[in-house]
């Protein structure tokens, strides 16, 4: 029998992948309410972001519904398009891990290197940026064109190239159901503003303002898109207590998970 290729699979999938088959084989029943990302995080000895990433995964799948304010429920997944499993898709904080490590450093480059015309390009998508509405197709043009133009700086066409293309994975639906929940004109004005730091410290030729200013926004981003759903308080007294609704209550515990399964993230922790 030939050898087959060993795929490593992503730890957002490998517990979307446990969540999905405690669905199918009954343990929560269509209706009910999954545990909250806190306690699954506990169990699973992973942190809340990946835990998330999940969620959103089964959420696009048509698995689960995100009802901010109550809860992650099972729904019933007739009719779903669910995403191939053969398709590779980057969880949400995993892109804007790649994104922090990499404009940061761009951005300390450009400090030191940007001519008139790149601050003015910058400008420019700032202030197409401050003229367009948010959330919508056109506020991603302008925002992928700011940190395109910083990466122009730099004169080199396979950053240009990276940084557009680690951009344009927002589009991926897994990046899109997240920021649906957390994008609104509020955030988009707090974007603005750290952009704002990131150009003027360009401008100034100060590399490491620049670097920090750069970090602080992209991780300034996964902490909005890591802000609480707004169901723990409610969950967290019934969370799973009922799985049916003739069913009797039972505590959400550890058992939901077995112990061999949750502990296959606990060497991985992000």
């Amino acid at each position: 029998m030939p050898l087959e290729a060993v795929e490593a699979r992503r730890l957002y999938r490998q517990i979307a992948d446990q969540l999905r088959s405690l669905i199918d084989s009954g343990e929560y029943a269509v209706g009910s309410r999954l545990p909250t990302e806190r306690e699954l995080a506990e169990q699973l000895k992973v942190s809340r972001p990946t835990v998330r990433e999940a969620l959103i995964a089964l959420e696009v799948e048509g698995r689960v519904r995100i009802r901010v304010g109550s809860g992650i429920y099972v729904i019933d997944p007739a009719g779903a398009a669910p995403v191939s499993a053969a398709v590779v898709i980057e969880g949400p904080f995993e892109l804007l891990r790649a994104r922090e490590f990499l404009e940061s450093a761009i951005a300390e480059q450009a400090a030191r290197v940007a001519t008139k015309d790149d601050v003015a390009r910058i400008d420019a998508a700032l202030v197409a940026m401050e003229n367009v509405d948010h959330p919508g197709e056109a506020s991603m043009v302008h925002d992928r064109a700011f940190h395109v133009a910083i990466a122009g700086c730099l004169g080199n066409a396979v950053l240009v190239r990276v940084v557009g293309e680690l951009f344009d994975q927002r589009l991926n639906p897994y990046f899109a159901q997240l920021a649906h929940y957390f994008e609104n004109p509020g955030t988009w004005r707090t974007a603005l503003d750290e952009h704002r730091t990131v150009r003027d410290a360009i401008a100034a030729r100060q590399p490491q303002a620049a670097r920090d200013a750069m970090r602080d926004h992209l991780a300034h981003s996964q902490e909005r898109f890591a802000q609480n759903f707004g169901a723990e308080a409610v969950a967290g007294s019934s969370s799973g207590q009922k799985r049916t609704a003739g069913s009797k209550a039972k505590p959400a515990t550890a058992k939901r998970l077995p112990k061999r399964q949750a502990k296959s993230g606990s060497a991985r922790r992000r």
